[in-house]
């Protein structure tokens, strides 16, 4: 295995970039049996969190390869699939000078054609908050990772805590289809008021932003509390976190605040160390996401 040090002081060609699902398969076919392969799935509009991940995976792969793919069927009535950033050519240069080797960012039509009917349903994930705030949300998700999984066919494969939920669902994808391969879940990366890195942070005007702290704030909260009171409940912990997000007047809605089970992300009366406090809020119109392991 190539280190990361070492590749990117040899490298001197670009990524190699594909359009098309066909051209990336005359690649992966021509790659050895022993090749690791480490694979970041990513919508674009990069920040530190994906490239976090594309380090990670540098240092621990034979072979790193990026996906650019915004995908529509996570993208509920009324969301943001219209305006979510879409700016290739810079992410494109942001993992070349990550040591990223090939880039998959095929069209629409190319990944789901004109009559695609199978999806992926993994059972519980419409029940949980993040599922019931965002209908039909995780049932893009599985079938989306299911379908680059199978074209990328990786060893490893990235992602991010600050998705708490959608990680849960993916190991569950990976364990119960039988894939060859293991999900590398990587701590959330902040900015240094706290604020968890997304590509929507670029909706937050000056002010909001500004505000946009309370949402780790809170969580932090909860956190001191059961860590002075192991014993406490769901619902005290809930109670705390909401009364900070509260206090902060540029927080128009409090969608949920939950406390979950790391492993099944089902909602726990009574918390123990590794469950996850998660929420969604809105900071003026931007939805917020967030969560931390108790």
């Amino acid at each position: 295995m190539t280190s990361y040090a070492a590749t990117t002081a040899s490298r001197t060609t670009k990524p190699i970039l594909y359009s098309t699902i066909s051209s990336f398969r005359k690649f992966r076919r021509n790659v050895l049996p022993t090749q690791s392969i480490g694979f970041v799935p990513t919508m674009g509009a990069l920040h530190e969190g994906h490239l976090s991940l594309v380090k990670k995976a540098r240092h621990h792969n034979d072979i790193v390869i990026a996906s650019v793919f915004v995908n529509p069927t996570q993208f509920g009535q009324g969301e943001d699939f219209d305006k979510y950033p879409r700016q290739l050519k810079q992410d494109s240069e942001l993992l070349a000078d990550h040591g990223v080797d090939h880039i998959l960012a095929p069209s629409i039509d190319d990944m789901y054609g004109n009559h695609h009917a199978t999806v992926v349903n993994v059972k519980g994930f419409d029940n949980i908050p993040e599922g019931l705030a965002r209908p039909g949300h995780f049932q893009g998700v599985a079938t989306i990772v299911t379908k680059l999984f199978n074209i990328v066919q990786p060893t490893n494969a990235y992602f991010g805590q600050k998705d708490a939920a959608q990680c849960v669902l993916i190991q569950r994808i990976v364990e119960d289809l039988n894939m060859d391969m293991t999900v590398v879940v990587m701590d959330t990366i902040r900015e240094r008021d706290g604020l968890a890195k997304s590509s929507r942070n670029a909706y937050l005007t000056p002010i909001e932003r500004e505000a946009a702290p309370v949402v780790y704030r809170s969580l932090k909260t909860a956190k001191q509390l059961f860590d002075q009171k192991p014993n406490a409940s769901s619902a005290e912990l809930v109670a705390a976190t909401r009364n900070v997000l509260q206090s902060e007047p540029l927080v128009s809605e409090i969608q949920y605040i939950s406390i979950d089970s790391k492993d099944t992300m089902q909602p726990v009366a009574q918390p123990k160390a590794g469950a996850i406090i998660s929420l969604a809020c809105k900071v003026g119109t931007v939805r917020l996401i967030d969560n931390i392991v108790l």
